[in-house]
């Protein structure tokens, strides 16, 4: 490996709380706060002169609104929001959309599934947990200690940390050229961490605003849900990520949706497939005898898994899971107990 593929980190503290960081001409870098194991999300604001345009939002929540006030008197110099653009449905991207919308007339550009997806999570609130979602719990093998805890208690829902979104978007897809930040951007769409999840590729400079499609020194949670329990985001990552490689270079400046800017897209790409495909390597392996999800934390990733990581972990594992009986390397059996029982096929 060369000095020149070597992931590198321009920056090596993020922008405090209510400051930003300039990490190009007119494109500030800043966090909001998110109450988990990771415990930030990056935003960005491009200046066009007459206002801004912010990519990604945070969650909707009196403390992030605050900050954005701060932002928004502070470091963008209290010029209007004209437009904000959501690269992927998650409410840590899309939470503040709606808000923005509603009180500062900016619009909202995203792809036609993520504003389709947030929009309908937006709605769709649960006090507990749907009958369909408890057998999908039972189906992965959740432990029987969360399982009893989590059947009574209320789920994660949207409507806690997303504003209400009023209609209408301006639809983004592949290939389009949008111009913001005194820059074009090609868009590329990923899939997998979430569906039709929107990249953008300066073609003036060496910037890539990536979301969460590309990240370094963390791989994005990759999951099955209840929504569609026989789905292989993994095969569709795999596929995104070798897609998007083809336009990685090392001298970007990768601006992503968590953790620090970095360059090196192209051995990060390399990485990101790497790692998947060893992981389900070692977990073919494991499943020398039948697995449900839950069992299969060791192989996927290498440490403890808590009770605040083990719903994302359970995802993930099923995702994997899902991949290798897609793909014909392991079997399927519905077990006494209703969970799904993976076994490696000689």
């Amino acid at each position: 490996m060369s000095i020149i593929d070597k992931i590198r980190y321009p920056w090596e503290v993020p922008p405090r709380e209510g400051e930003a960081v300039e990490v190009a001409e007119g494109v500030l870098w800043m966090r909001l706060p998110l109450p988990m194991a990771l415990d930030h999300v990056n935003i960005y604001a491009l200046d066009d002169g007459d206002g801004w345009t912010i990519v990604d939002t945070g969650f909707d929540s009196k403390r992030s609104r605050a900050i954005w006030r701060v932002l928004l008197d502070g470091p963008l110099s209290g010029k209007p929001i004209r437009r904000v653009i959501v690269t992927h449905h998650h409410p840590d991207h899309v939470g503040l959309a709606g808000w923005f919308q509603k009180d500062f007339g900016a619009s909202l550009w995203t792809t036609r599934t993520a504003w389709l997806f947030a929009r309908m999570l937006q709605l769709d609130e649960q006090a507990l947990p749907r009958q369909e979602t408890l057998e999908f719990y039972r189906r992965c093998g959740m432990d029987e200690e969360i399982f009893n805890e989590r059947r009574s208690e209320r789920p994660f829902n949207f409507a806690d940390v997303v504003a209400p979104m009023p209609l209408g978007f301006r639809r983004i897809k592949q290939d389009d050229t949008i111009h913001f930040g005194g820059r074009d951007w090609v868009v590329h769409i990923g899939n997998g961490h979430a569906p039709e999840h929107a990249t953008f590729w300066s073609t003036d400079d060496n910037l890539v605003l990536s979301g969460d499609q590309i990240l370094p020194s963390i791989s994005s949670n990759i999951g099955v849900y209840a929504t569609e329990p026989e789905a292989d985001p993994v095969a569709d990552w795999l596929e995104s990520c070798e897609r998007l490689s083809q336009y990685a270079r090392s001298d970007q400046l990768v601006l992503g949706g968590h953790k620090l800017p970095f360059t090196g897209a192209t051995v990060r790409m390399r990485q990101l497939i790497d790692n998947h495909h060893g992981a389900l390597e070692r977990l073919e392996k494991h499943l020398e005898t039948g697995r449900t999800a839950g069992e299969c934390f060791a192989p996927l990733f290498k440490r403890q898994i808590d009770k605040a990581s083990y719903g994302l972990a359970l995802v993930e594992a099923l995702a994997h899971l899902n991949h290798l009986y897609h793909v014909g390397s392991a079997s399927r059996t519905l077990r006494e107990d209703r969970s799904w029982l993976f076994q490696k096929i000689s």
